[in-house]
């Protein structure tokens, strides 16, 4: 995708721009579009400029990255984006408002149980690995399906929707049968279940234009945003 390299010089509320104007183009109803800023690298001058020019919600890698930035910077939504241990679960809870990087069962099940003891339902998306690369973390399509009654019935979890990571490197045709995949899982499971999941979160600075053209709802830009990380 040569918008990366178009976008190098520009400021980050020029950045920010030109986005939005994709998210138009590309997506039918760009209001639906939430852009969540990936935040991993990033220091927190570039995170408020982001802020300040429309960027409401942001996502981190870490907790312990996290942490730091969120106590000095508390005014947006924070999101957890990446592998989430299961002992760093309580923490994760005290200071994110999703997770959307759940990719097991036994991480629903701590998420669930530690959410109970706070007496708080918390938002997730359960991530699934629609590349096939063995590197990527997630629930693959079948197990998926095999496990979701079980994660549903965990009450302190608030399902709304599905994640995925697309395949490295992009590639459209590779890129777009990912995130169609994860577009149909969602598709079943609400038609199988009776139930809404809204959220579609994929798509990264090098293959956001192919997932906004699968249905997309959440896209996690980072480099395209803020430049190179520290």
């Amino acid at each position: 995708m040569n918008l990366l390299k178009k976008l190098e010089n520009l400021t980050i509320p020029e950045r920010i721009g030109v986005i939005k104007e994709v998210i138009y183009k590309e997506a039918g109803e760009p209001q639906v579009v939430k852009i969540i800023g990936a935040t991993k690298g990033v220091d927190i001058e570039r995170i408020k400029i982001a802020y300040e020019n429309g960027i409401k919600i942001f996502g981190e890698n870490r907790v312990q990255e996290a942490e730091k930035k969120i106590f000095s910077f508390k005014e947006p939504e924070w999101h957890m984006i990446g592998h989430l241990q299961t002992n760093k679960v309580k923490k994760a809870l005290n200071l994110f408002n999703m997770i959307q990087s759940v990719d097991s069962v036994k991480l629903a099940q701590e998420i669930n149980k530690r959410a109970h003891k706070l007496n708080k339902k918390i938002k997730i998306l359960l991530e699934v690995n629609t590349s096939g690369e063995e590197t990527k973390y997630g629930f693959r399509r079948e197990g998926l399906l095999k496990e979701f009654e079980k994660i549903l019935d965990l009450k302190n979890l608030d399902i709304k929707g599905l994640f995925t990571i697309g395949p490295y490197p992009p590639d459209e045709r590779r890129s777009r049968k990912s995130f169609s995949e994860l577009r149909e899982l969602r598709d079943k499971l609400e038609t199988e279940y009776n139930l809404e999941l809204k959220e579609l979160s994929m798509g990264m600075s090098e293959d956001f234009i192919y997932a906004l053209k699968e249905g997309a709802t959440m896209i996690r830009l980072g480099r395209i945003i803020f430049g190179e990380r520290l």
